[in-house]
């Protein structure tokens, strides 16, 4: 445990990538494995990773993501995307490969289908969208911890126009809209944050015991 908290002390939002460092494809596989595994509500993913490394999209896509320079000069673009209008297809298909993976009757998990479907699908539209964008978060947060064990740095990002980052990578037309970017690298020995000392709330502010 303690090297994850010195992993977690070490990590931080790069500002300035060097662009002549590329993940490897072994390095890149670990980093898709572990969002690929995160926790997501009922093991659903209702999300898609889209992984950018066609320079020409990302220079389309850094000024629609407030001109950041890491959009560009990072070794991949991430971008997590929701499932827009998540449907009771989309639960379906999640259904049959739980029943798929653990040799279950194909009507095992009836019951717990129709469980899920009355408390997701039955959420107007814009209540569920919210749903399907807040699993991106959590495996944001699995590719974090894993590439900082990795000594890989990220950026995750909110500030873009998901309206043109859309349209730039054709999302709508799958059914998907942009939640999250988050440039992935290595940082340049000119970044200077990379000195700066962490700064997060004490356990006494932070934690209520009850």
């Amino acid at each position: 445990m303690s090297a994850f908290l010195t992993n977690q002390n070490w990590r931080y939002a790069t500002k300035k990538f060097d662009i002549t460092k590329k993940i490897s494809d072994e390095d890149l596989n670990i980093l898709k494995e572990a969002i690929r595994l995160s926790s997501s509500s009922y093991g659903l993913q209702p999300y898609k990773i889209i992984i950018v490394e066609n320079p020409e999209l990302r220079a389309k896509i850094q000024p629609v993501a407030w001109g950041q320079s890491q959009i560009v000069e990072a070794s991949h673009l991430i971008v997590f995307a929701n499932i827009t209008n998540f449907a009771n297809e989309d639960i379906d298909k999640v259904v049959t490969n739980f029943t798929a993976t653990r040799e279950l009757p194909t009507n095992a998990l009836n019951s717990y289908s129709d469980f899920m479907k009355s408390k997701i699908t039955t959420l107007p539209l814009e209540e569920r969208n919210s749903w399907t964008a807040k699993q991106a978060y959590l495996a944001l947060g699995n590719l974090l911890n894993a590439a900082a064990e990795l000594k890989i740095d990220v950026t995750p990002m909110e500030g873009f126009d998901p309206v043109l980052v859309n349209e730039i990578l054709g999302l709508d037309a799958l059914g998907l809209s942009a939640v999250l970017l988050a440039p992935i690298g290595y940082r340049h020995e000119e970044d200077g944050t990379q000195h700066y000392k962490k700064v997060r709330k004490s356990n006494e502010e932070l934690f209520i015991t009850l």
